[in-house]
């Protein structure tokens, strides 16, 4: 069954698209340095910490120590490994096989 986002729209396929394109890291950073602010970059990395940490059974407390995230993010990145889209899920499957080849 193919996902359908309540989210979709062109500009965002587009968006898909060029960041599909991106070949390597160097390729992302620039990218992303162009479009996002640091501080937006610094929360998309951190809330993939907190899915991770919370993935791997760490309790928000210890999460919260490590990471400075809230704990209203925690919890709403909770929220969406338990009843979300699967995509936080996808992305750390993968990068869990990633981690095993090396």
């Amino acid at each position: 069954m193919k996902y359908q986002s309540k989210i979709e729209s062109q500009y965002l396929d587009q968006l898909f698209d060029g960041i599909l394109s991106l070949k390597n890291r160097e390729e992302c950073y620039r990218f992303f340095e162009d479009v996002c602010t640091i501080n937006e970059l610094q929360s998309i990395a951190q809330r993939l910490e907190v899915a991770r940490l919370l993935d791997n059974s760490y309790t928000y407390h210890e999460i919260e120590k490590d990471t400075q995230a809230s704990t209203a993010t925690i919890s709403r990145i909770n929220k969406c490994l338990l009843y979300g889209a699967d995509g936080y899920k996808l992305v750390l499957d993968r990068l869990y096989e990633a981690k095993e080849k090396e």
